[in-house]
């Protein structure tokens, strides 16, 4: 078994497994087997998928000089330079230490500070310093950050928790020092690795490639190749894919144009009336407030529908509601709630019966965001306008559906919509949280939307279904805002929606 897996490594791997019995890093490795770094660690890689070796990378944080830190190490820091000016002097003005000390007016504004902080100095009016006894202290004596300078580079843990305060002083000061990260890479041989690193064939010679030459002159029948492993771990390949939910779109479009459906489109941007107004929802309704719905600001008012559309609706309002009803209200345009107002303005065109249509689209609501609730979402809706058509049907379509979707379990309960009666909510079982999650509503449309609309009482059954909530399930995921998320890495590694 352990020869049949020699004759698998490549040539690097045959390099290194022997040295592994006395080095264990990549740099003496890499000097022993007169490899490149970059080959030691694609052996160590080969190595570890066949389990017979484990990598360790220990991570160094190292702190180094920049460009101004090795100037001063050389001259001297600015406030010693600052310091040295007081050797023939007590009391000198700022211009003449700048002069003196040759400092930079940053520098020289800088080594104050730092000198200020430490109690060395004294300043008087007109910028005139003089030194405190601390101050005439460190003339001769060497400060910690100059003990620190002399010490790097450094470890960042090896440094005390002095060190470690002066350090972070340091970091505020232009280009004088820096981090990096050191990357140090060891290996330890499994029992396998322990094994097979004492074999003798490993001194066997083994070609890696197949070359046009050896073909042409026949020089291959006297070599030796290397197996071709088939069980290697690959790099992952990933292919070009829609994202998860336009993926799921499509399969929810095709489920409908399947079941005989036409596809409805319009306005993400909507006046008041195809909203809210032509669905009989009245005009003081609590979703038409503003912490429901988004209204648009600029422009504010939209063009109403033809005067015996307008006229219709309006007579339904004020005789079922008993109120006045008001065409301005109806004119504010909003970010649409739903995708009812297509089926409204598809009731309002149509021309010829039965009919059936679904929409696919996005819709804006006020709402506060959690794992099952966004501000925008998709929404497909659906109607059926058919004189036969009845509350049964209406459960079988939506029974379809979820079937269609992969959900076994279906549930409906009564529900108020102001455009239905009778109204259901629909709920699905939701693996992942254990519970039963409403997934959308539905109903037979009132008699009041109807009529006003198409012209004439028929049975229209409706239903409006959010999206991101019915494919969650399918993507294993918990909360329905991950299906946004901006992550290559997840759009990649998301399953192709197949039912």
């Amino acid at each position: 078994m352990e020869k049949e897996l020699i004759s698998k490594l490549h040539s690097f791997e045959r390099k290194v497994l022997p040295v592994l019995q006395e080095l264990r890093e990549l740099k003496a490795i890499s000097q022993k087997t007169g490899l490149q770094e970059i080959e030691v660690m694609r052996a160590f890689q080969w190595l570890q998928n066949k389990d017979i070796l484990k990598i360790k990378k220990d991570i160094k944080e190292i702190v180094n000089l920049d460009l101004n830190g090795q100037a001063y190490l050389k001259n001297g820091l600015p406030e010693r330079r600052f310091l040295n000016a007081f050797k023939t002097k007590e009391t000198l003005k700022a211009e003449e230490i700048k002069r003196m000390s040759d400092l930079s007016t940053e520098e020289l504004n800088a080594s104050i500070g730092v000198l200020k902080r430490k109690n060395a100095i004294d300043i008087r009016p007109g910028l005139i310093i003089s030194l405190t006894p601390k101050g005439k202290d460190l003339i001769n004596k060497e400060t910690e950050e100059e003990k620190l300078l002399k010490k790097l580079p450094l470890n960042l843990e090896k440094l005390t928790k002095e060190e470690k305060i002066i350090l972070e002083e340091l970091k505020r000061r232009k280009s004088l020092i820096n981090t990096t990260l050191e990357k140090t890479f060891t290996v330890e041989l499994t029992e396998l690795g322990r094994i097979l690193s004492k074999e003798k064939i490993l001194k066997e010679t083994f070609v890696d490639n197949l070359t046009p030459e050896m073909l042409r002159t026949g020089s291959w029948v006297d070599n030796k190749f290397r197996h071709y492993d088939v069980e290697i771990n690959v790099p992952l390949i990933y292919p070009g894919k829609l994202h998860p939910l336009t993926q799921a779109i499509n399969y929810i479009k095709k489920i409908w144009l399947e079941l005989g459906f036409k596809e409805m489109t319009g306005p993400l941007v909507d006046t008041s009336f195809w909203n809210f107004d032509a669905l009989f929802t009245p005009q003081d309704h609590p979703a038409r407030e503003m912490q429901d719905t988004l209204f648009i600001k600029d422009p504010k008012n939209g063009k109403l529908p033809n005067q015996k559309i307008l006229n219709q609706v309006k007579l339904q309002h004020e005789k079922g509601w008993k109120y006045k009803w008001n065409p301005e209200t109806a004119k504010r345009l909003v970010l649409r709630t739903h995708t009812t107002p297509l089926s409204a303005r598809t009731l309002s065109n149509l021309k010829q019966l039965p009919g059936k249509y679904f929409s696919i689209g996005r819709v804006f609501r006020n709402e506060t965001l959690d794992w099952s609730h966004l501000a925008e979402f998709t929404q497909t809706e659906g109607i059926v306008i058919d004189e036969n058509a009845n509350f049964k049907h209406l459960i079988g379509y939506l029974k379809e559906f979820f079937l269609k979707m992969g959900y076994k379990k279906v549930r409906f309960s009564p529900g108020f919509f102001p455009y239905v009666e009778p109204g259901l909510e629909i709920f699905v079982f939701d693996e992942t949280k254990n519970k039963w999650l409403e997934l959308g509503g539905a109903g037979i449309l009132r008699p009041e939307v109807v009529k006003s609309l198409l012209g004439k009482e028929i049975p229209v059954l409706a239903w409006g279904l959010g999206i991101e909530r019915i494919v969650k399930d399918y993507y294993k995921i918990s909360d329905i805002r991950e299906l946004y998320l901006a992550d290559l890495k997840h759009i990649r590694e998301s399953k192709i929606w197949m039912k």
